[in-house]
């Protein structure tokens, strides 16, 4: 998301709206007497998670939790997009090292972009989850 792109999110967003932009998929999980939880198996599978996640309090109401990239996962993924491109032998080794060299700039750019965004929320979303599991409580 480009600077652009935040100047348009309002300067307050109500959790609620992002709920019912359809873009969010939710599920409420408890948490152990240890402080434990327990990611939804779909959730894992299709975030692709591994051994370690990370855990990013944006403000006092939510915890973000994403999965941690390897590095390896990048420099396939920049390998074959390379490969794709045509480059190979001592081109592909040097175009390599440059668009590896911006990975790390670029997951701190969109860690800055995401703390931005969810200073800008609103409540705590309590409502909105209400309202979405209604029907399982009691």
């Amino acid at each position: 998301m480009s600077v652009n792109t935040l100047e348009r999110v309002p300067k307050k967003t109500r959790i609620g709206d992002i709920l019912d932009s359809g873009h969010v998929r939710t599920k409420r999980i408890s948490v152990s007497k240890k402080r434990q939880i327990t990611i939804p198996a779909d959730f894992f599978n299709k975030l692709n998670i591994r051994d370690e996640v990370e855990c990013i309090m944006p403000n006092s109401t939510m915890i973000i939790i994403r999965p941690v990239p390897k590095d390896t996962e990048f420099a396939e993924v920049i390998l074959e997009d390379l490969v794709r491109q045509g480059y190979e032998g001592q081109r592909l080794v040097e175009q390599f090292k440059k668009m590896h060299a911006q990975v790390q700039p670029a997951i701190e750019k969109m860690l800055e972009e995401a703390r931005l965004i969810a200073s800008k929320l609103e409540g705590s979303g309590d409502e909105k989850l209400k309202e979405i599991f209604s029907d399982l409580e009691d």
